[in-house]
């Protein structure tokens, strides 16, 4: 066949070679707007380095091998003797140690830490998202250890060190640790207190002996895990190392790997405790209470991890649009794809701005933010990470037919996309928990109008839709049906008020028109015409080759 017939013309180049952070406008803007600027310099560059290994063709390889060389589960060795041992692709464990190198588990430990490595999760996960889930299991244990004074001085250095020390050994002998969580039991799903795992008190203080099962225990080759179980006082946490300190391998029989339709790089399983050894973390019968702060944690990994993978889609999105032409002209320039790929930005835009100031809420830690936190991060949590896979499969459809293809990209961030949605709670548990919020704890409700009315004045859309939400409010009638509407729309006054706030005007004014404003259809690509899109367009060009 003539070689001609091969020549490769009107192809997008990949989008590889750039900066992840400075490139996306929106989330360095929010770095720079939240941080201390005495912080702010140091963290750019670090944020930078990262951002160009992020963007990196080297980087997206380790992403691609990682996936295509899921993990295996090795139960038993040659002799019968129990294993339970998951190999994972050296991909894998380049991904890990760069995102612990970039203190991504490191929050607790530095100052402006939790906006530092949200902004890090955020370029980071765009690489591969399903390392992310031991990351950020290990980050959010630490408020929970600190239930235990003596255990946190114990596994909070290890748990935020800068050092990724892959291998099971006692965590005395390592130089860092990674933790994960087993919440999940099949007979009981989110409702943890139907859990039917047993802890018996041993002669030693504060040590338990457990027996049951976890249906859900992702990253199984960490070093310790968060646990909850039923001890004499009621359903208790607990800390499961993986290996003991005279050497010896904790009772932790993982039974089989998830066959799961995305994350395939990360090791979800089913694992049993028979005769488990385990510390209590928290008082007994308080293990709900001692373990929230961990869930709180990972929540908001939730919504950093969803906007990840939105920029991601849509940074892909504009970048094939800028390259491709059809009907004598750039996609990019045509108005009816410029309506999507705004659209589409404006929906990118208001995750990562939400995400980074429920981040740097957590890095102010006043009374007043952690109320602000306890309605923000659920509601957050439920809107952005719904929002995450339409938009993805919009973005995809960008592309036409070269999404569709795994070498891509576009497949695996849309098979990856309902997953933060239904960890750490699924859409009902979470508009419930707004609800008990907003029934139980009056000052969260303050502290998110207070959050909200700071823009009050500044759009008259943005004013109709938080005088609507205070109408619906006030009306508790068939309260729980209504809790998903409800908590969408707080969702969506708080990313109205952030955006007029702080983002351009022509971002501010698209949003609101569209979101709060009623002038938008039912799918991507449908905002009011007379808005400068393009503007909106070229702020989410992610540049590179």
């Amino acid at each position: 066949m003539a070689a001609t017939t091969h020549t490769v013309t009107n192809q997008a180049p990949p989008l590889v070679g750039y900066d992840v952070f400075t490139s996306d406008r929106a989330l360095a803007e929010g770095v720079e707007r939240h941080l201390d600027p005495a912080l702010l310099a140091t963290a750019r560059e670090q944020l930078s380095q990262l951002g160009r290994t992020a963007g990196s063709a080297q980087a997206r390889d380790w992403g691609f091998l990682a996936n295509e060389n899921p993990p295996v589960l090795h139960t038993h060795d040659r002799y019968g003797n129990r294993l339970d041992e998951v190999a994972f692709h050296p991909s894998w464990h380049r991904l890990l140690g760069k995102a612990v190198s970039a203190g991504l588990t490191a929050a607790w430990s530095r100052p402006g830490g939790h906006l530092r490595r949200a902004a890090g999760f955020l370029v980071w996960t765009q690489v591969e998202a399903g390392h992310g889930c031991p990351v950020s299991m290990t980050h959010a244990a630490v408020p929970a250890l600190r239930a235990d004074p003596a255990l946190a001085a114990e596994w909070e250095p290890r748990l935020t060190s800068l050092v990724y020390d892959e291998g099971l050994r006692p965590a005395s002998q390592k130089a860092g640790v990674l933790f994960g969580m087993g919440m999940t039991e099949k007979q009981g799903g989110s409702d943890v207190r139907a859990n039917t795992t047993r802890a018996r008190a041993l002669a030693e203080e504060g040590t338990y002996e457990l027996t049951g099962h976890k249906w859900f225990c992702s990253a199984p080759m960490s070093d310790g895990f968060l646990v909850l179980g039923q001890a004499a006082e009621g359903l208790t946490c607990f800390l499961v190392p993986r290996v003991l300190e005279d050497g010896t391998r904790n009772a932790f029989a993982i039974q089989r790997l998830k066959d799961k339709l995305g994350n395939k790089s990360n090791a979800s399983s089913e694992v049993e405790f028979d005769g488990t050894w385990a510390r209590r973390v928290g008082e007994e019968g308080r293990g709900v209470r001692t373990i929230i702060d961990m869930v709180a944690a990972t929540r908001l990994d939730c919504v950093v991890g969803s906007a990840a993978l939105m920029r991601q889609a849509v940074a892909q999105a504009v970048h094939h649009a800028t390259y491709r032409e059809a009907f004598g002209g750039k996609l990019v320039d045509k108005p009816l794809m410029r309506n999507v790929l705004a659209d589409l930005a404006l929906e990118s835009e208001a995750a990562t701005t939400l995400a980074l100031r429920l981040a740097a809420a957590y890095d102010d830690g006043s009374e007043q933010e952690r109320a602000f936190l306890r309605i923000a991060v659920p509601a957050a949590k439920y809107w952005v990470t719904k929002r995450c896979t339409p938009l993805v499969v919009e973005a995809l459809e960008v592309l036409g037919g070269n999404g569709y293809v795994e070498e891509s990209g576009m497949p695996r961030l849309l098979r990856e996309s309902p997953l933060n949605s239904i960890w750490e709670g699924s859409g009902n548990v979470q508009a419930l928990d707004v609800l008990r919020a907003l029934q139980r704890e009056p000052q969260a409700l303050n502290a998110f109008l207070q959050e909200v009315g700071l823009a009050r004045g500044a759009d008259h859309r943005l004013d109709g839709a938080i005088k609507a939400l205070l109408t619906e409010l006030a009306d508790l009638d068939g309260i729980e049906a209504r809790a998903r509407r409800l908590t969408e729309r707080m969702a969506l006054v708080l990313q109205g008020s952030l955006l007029v706030r702080y983002a351009p005007p022509e971002v501010a004014d698209a949003f609101c028109a569209s979101r709060l404003g009623g002038d938008w259809g039912s799918a991507f690509g449908t905002l009011p015409h007379s808005l400068d899109l393009a503007a909106v367009v070229e702020r989410a060009a992610p540049g590179g080759n």
